[in-house]
């Protein structure tokens, strides 16, 4: 089934994406989807991934994104440099204090936001899998549906699809998250202060995190 879990809250991450971005950096990019989504706006976008075969297939997709292998838990970041810092899936592959890096890459203004993942450990994360569920399979009968007649024909994004939903796609490598909802919750309060995390449906959660000071305009 084609229907992509990450893909499906690109819009949500886009609208946290502050007004005059000019840099972004995309942690953990996969095939690069969502760091194209960010280089068709204009933003000059850095996007990284540890995983060799994965770059290579966003380097060969192309659009625009300047795509490196990196381990972002080494890599050097350039302090108060990109307006928008994203991660979608990634934080959990690496120590959640990876995020006092990704803070202190960011412009006075700029915007950390963090697609993550969590496992289920209370009644209320069993609850919302409950809704889950059907939510899933709905999705994925609806998606499957719309693009079925796509498959055969021109294929999308040079062949790369994040999630494997087109045969012979490059996958980006999986995980399964460690830290609870509550955990989390709390090393962002110490590391990102002021920092909004909510629950969303599919397994997932949103954090997004404004560093503080008035965002720089653009020269000229």
């Amino acid at each position: 089934m084609p229907f992509d879990h990450n893909d499906h809250y690109h819009g949500t991450l886009l609208r946290r994406v502050p007004s005059g971005c000019a840099r972004a950096l995309d942690v953990g990019c996969g095939t690069g989807r969502f760091a194209r989504r960010l280089a068709a706006r204009g933003i000059e976008v850095d996007a990284v991934d540890p995983a060799a075969e994965v770059i290579e297939a966003a380097r060969a997709a192309g659009g625009g994104p300047r795509f490196q292998q990196a381990d972002i838990t080494d890599m050097e970041l350039p302090e108060g440099h990109y307006d928008f810092v994203s991660c979608l899936a990634s934080i959990h592959h690496v120590p959640f204090g990876t995020v006092a890096r990704l803070r202190d890459a960011l412009a006075p203004g700029g915007v950390l936001a963090i697609l993550g993942c969590y496992p289920e450990r209370t009644a209320v994360d069993y609850a919302w899998s409950l809704v889950a569920v059907p939510a899933n399979a709905v999705a994925r009968a609806a998606v499957a549906l719309r693009e079925a007649g796509a498959r055969g024909g021109a294929v999308r994004d040079g062949g790369v699809r994040d999630g494997g939903a087109w045969g012979g796609a490059v996958r980006a490598p999986v995980r399964s998250p460690e830290m609870s909802l509550a955990e989390i919750r709390r090393e962002a309060g110490v590391l990102l202060p002021g920092a909004r995390i909510s629950r969303l449906l599919f397994w997932r959660y949103l954090l997004v995190y404004r560093r503080p000071g008035d965002a720089v305009p653009p020269a000229g």
